[in-house]
């Protein structure tokens, strides 16, 4: 069977079982603090699980794109190094909520595995949960019971909490769960390992693996560690489809199936290698192959590189691919983005958002090899410094190998590559000092502390309001807790019904206060959505929270944020007008001061289009087009109204579509009323924020008033040093061009001068053997500029000369070296010498070959620098 076939199979499968075949939800996670990316299949029914949200259907199944960087058999740095873990990945999965429990999820696992894929029921072995003392949970006689009707004992193995207890976090659902594992070993290496299967199971044997994981959602872990059983038991089960493409096409490796076949083709075709040729370079070619579709899919659901959070991630997974092609396969030009065409045919059917996007994920991916191969020369050149400054001990310290690899990307074994070149070695036990400290800081900053929910009152999902009010009278608190985060602590309120908007989509929270029956009046800070759970972030918590409350979200401020929100609306629609219908949206931020709105587009937005975007937006704005809404769409409905969805969000069975005239989107967010509340729209700043994506940032009624005022004062101050001239741009340009013929005057006048000295420094050369050198104390140095100029000057007209200077700059220590081109070309180097003779100024310092300078701490050394100088001048 073919990767596409199996992927059918298991969906078409659990479809004849009564599951709804739901999407893959996007690989990006937003609305979920406690995750950066899509780590497993169960993640986009995390809500469901949680009882924020009642599920629209019992069971589910689906293909689910994931990533996982970090954790349990899945550091980055190993990825490439075996043949079966993955960055990216796919998780096929069925869910059962409050339906079906462990004897139908093991028997049609069963049927699938041997009836259906047709695996051999002799390698294949289950585990079941053998208890926990500490949690006070027997062993799992339901699901050993289930099994014993398809395997015998010796194959149903137990498993401690480690392998076969699932949790969600440190809180939350969790429950035992049963593996399945499959030996994949041929009979000849069967027979000459002499190892039974089942001693292999969890031992990391690359030959005995898990291949499907059945969790039986059955507990609630509370705060202070004991679990309670859940109400409703639910079933989550995860199979690796890469290792099930290998167990079905009878291969040992993932890479050998046809999910990766294509990819390992195209990097030989492009690198000159073939994949199995050559162990380093298989290593680099898996690398590639896995990081390829990494970063395309997170391009593709709105993740662009960065430096930040997410966007470090995906930009550290493309450097470590641009790094091993670079280093084994010999890349100097981009080629991860050559890739993508492949990675559309392979898997553009299934995920028709990479196809869609192509051309956006090519060009992003372009610009940040570019970036990254300009940096990789320059961390080289700083290896080569490093190499220089431990001549002696020939040892790179743990702490200069740790900078290449955290600011130029260098992996320790690269590091370690290019020291052994040069009879060098790395102090590994300093670099991963470093490492773990690091580690250490990225834990620290994002550690939270979740108290257990109180509950006052029951209700099923919290009931937005904020569409039509922003006031709600005889809201009851649902539950309440603490979450310590850093050094402070977060007060979390849930009410039943709010009109508070909760953070989504690029807006911002709502802000307000909520009163008591008795009139306690408290500051709701911040308004935050997780997991579809809208959560009020309090200064403190009301003395009795069984009452009932009325909430007063901060109107003006919301009116503000509407009005910015709305706006982001009609400029999507006018840049497709103005720009093409290319453009799409890419991201926003919306709060009550400003917007920015980021979309695709390949150039820079001429000054005369931004003009004709902000003329256009105004006169939408005053068309006083009302909002038309319709908040129980579904999908097919959207379509047909026109609405733009955009990749990267999750939708569900019903949407709200949001129309102003033309515009017409799927927006969960706060909207005014009619297009002419606005009032004036303004951009402010338009530029580049990746390759082919644009960002936009404007401001809207009061604030685009104060900026057109702001430069309307400008230009009366600037009137002013002109006595009110009325042609501000002619007495400007005249300033301009009266300046630069005074500073060409100036210059001629600066150059004779230098020359003039350079001259009178010729004079002051005394002869050593085959060398005139010019020294010159602290108290010989008036202008160090003039003496720049002069070095320079002097440079190029004189021969077998050399300078050598000590001075002070503002009290601070300062040295120059000079030598003439014939010097130069006998082996001579200022910038070598001067950092020597800076150590006794306790300072660093370099330059060319010819001429350099260096800076210090210590004046009381310039007598010894001076000497050494003059020292290294006459070697």
């Amino acid at each position: 069977m073919t990767a596409k076939e199996i992927r059918k199979a298991f969906l078409d499968f659990f479809e004849s079982k009564g599951h709804t075949i739901v999407p893959s939800a996007p690989m990006v996670v937003k609305n979920d603090p406690t995750l950066m990316f899509t780590n497993a299949g169960m993640n986009q029914f995390k809500d469901i699980f949680l009882g924020n949200t009642a599920s629209k259907f019992n069971r589910a199944a689906d293909s689910q794109k994931c990533l996982r960087v970090s954790g349990k058999h899945n550091d980055l740095e190993e990825v490439g190094h075996d043949t079966y873990h993955h960055t990216m990945f796919e998780m096929l999965g069925n869910w059962s909520f409050g339906d079906y429990f462990k004897t139908e999820a093991i028997d049609w696992a069963w049927e699938l595995l041997t009836e259906v894929y047709k695996i051999d029921k002799s390698i294949l072995y289950a585990t079941v949960f053998e208890g926990s003392e500490e949690d006070g949970t027997s062993m799992d006689e339901e699901a050993r019971q289930a099994w014993l009707k398809y395997l015998p004992e010796d194959r149903i193995l137990l498993g401690n909490k480690h392998d076969n207890f699932w949790e969600m976090g440190d809180t939350g659902p969790c429950g035992p769960c049963s593996e399945i594992h499959v030996d994949i070993r041929t009979e000849e290496e069967k027979k000459a390992s002499g190892i039974p299967g089942r001693e292999l199971v969890n031992q990391s044997d690359p030959h005995v693996i898990e291949i499907w994981n059945l969790v039986f959602m059955q507990f609630n872990r509370k705060a202070d560690g004991h679990l309670e059983p859940l109400p409703a038991k639910n079933i989550d089960t995860g199979m690796g489809f890469e290792r099930l493409c290998a167990v079905l096409q009878g291969k040992n490796s993932n890479y050998d199936t046809d999910v990766f076949s294509g990819l390992l083709g195209k990097i030989g075709e492009l690198s000159g290698h073939r994949y199995g040729e050559d162990r380093k370079s298989d290593i680099a070619m898996r690398v590639i192959a896995d990081h390829i579709r990494t970063i395309s899919f997170a391009i593709a659901d709105g993740q662009l590189p960065s430096n930040a959070k997410a966007g470090y991630v995906i930009r550290r997974i493309l450097r470590r691919a641009v790094r091993y092609g670079y280093t084994f396969l010999g890349f100097n030009e981009p080629f991860l983005c050559r890739l993508v065409p492949q990675l559309v045919d392979d898997m553009g059917e299934a995920y028709p958002e990479i196809a869609s996007q192509q051309k956006l994920i090519e060009s992003v991916i372009r610009e940040e090899e570019n970036a990254f191969l300009r940096t990789l020369d320059r961390g080289i050149k700083l290896m080569d410094e490093y190499m220089e400054k431990s001549a002696e001990t020939k040892l790179i310290s743990g702490v200069d190998a740790f900078t290449l690899y955290d600011t130029f990307g260098f992996p320790i074994d690269l590091t370690d590559l290019i020291a052994t070149e040069n009879g060098f070695t790395v102090d590994h036990e300093g670099f991963n000092a470093e490492l773990q400290k690091q580690k250490d800081r990225a834990r620290n900053a994002t550690a939270n502390e979740f108290g257990d929910w109180n509950e006052y009152h029951t209700g099923e999902e919290v009931q937005f309001l904020g569409y039509d009010t922003t006031t709600v009278e005889g809201a009851q608190i649902l539950k309440t807790r603490v979450v310590k985060q850093k050094n402070r602590e977060l007060l979390q309120i849930v009410f039943d019904r709010t009109p508070f908007y909760g953070e989504m989509g690029g807006e911002v929270g709502d802000t307000g206060y909520v009163v008591a029956e008795n009139g306690e009046k408290i500051s709701i800070v911040n308004t935050v959505k997780e997991n579809n759970l809208t959560i009020h972030l309090a200064d403190r918590f009301p003395e009795d929270c069984t009452g009932s409350f009325t909430l007063e979200v901060d109107a003006e401020r919301r009116r503000r944020i509407a009005n910015n929100h709305t706006c982001t609306h009609i400029l999507d629609q006018v840049l497709r007008e103005v720009l093409g219908t290319h453009v799409e949206q890419k991201g926003s931020y919306v709060c009550d001061g400003y917007f920015r709105f980021d979309f695709s587009h390949f150039e820079k937005v001429s000054p005369e289009q931004l003009r004709a975007v902000e003329r256009r937006v105004n006169a939408l704005i005053r068309e006083n087009n009302p909002l038309v809404e319709n908040r129980e769409a579904s999908m097919d409905e959207a379509k047909e109204m026109g609405a733009i969805a955009l990749f990267g969000e999750k939708y569900g069975d019903k949407v709200r579509v949001v129309k102003f005239g033309d515009s017409v989107e799927l927006c969960g967010g706060c909207h005014t009323s009619a297009t002419g509340n606005i009032g004036f729209f303004k951009i402010v700043s338009e530029g580049a924020v990746a390759a082919g994506i644009r960002r936009i940032e404007a401001v809207t009624g009061e604030a685009a008033e104060q900026l057109v005022f702001g430069a309307e004062d400008q230009i009366h101050d600037a009137k002013a040093f002109f006595n009110n001239t009325p042609d501000l741009c002619g007495a400007i340009g005249k300033l301009v061009e009266e300046n630069a013929s005074y500073r060409k005057t100036v210059e001629e006048f600066a150059k004779a001068r230098a020359a003039s000295y350079a001259r009178e420094l010729a004079g002051k050369a005394e002869q050593s053997g085959s060398i005139s050198l010019i020294r010159l104390r602290p108290s010989d140095v008036e202008d160090a500029a003039m003496l720049k100029d002069a070095a320079f000057a002097l440079q190029k007209s004189v021969s077998g000369t050399a300078l050598a200077a000590a001075y002070e700059v503002a009290g601070k220590p300062q040295l120059m070296l000079m030598y003439s081109a014939d010097l130069v070309a006998t082996g001579k180097n200022a910038g070598k010498d001067i950092r020597e003779a800076a150590k006794l100024i306790l300072g660093g310092g370099g330059g060319p070959a010819s001429l350099a300078t260096a800076g210090g701490k210590e004046t009381s050394g310039l007598a010894a620098a001076l000497d050494k100088l003059v020292e290294l001048a006459l070697a």
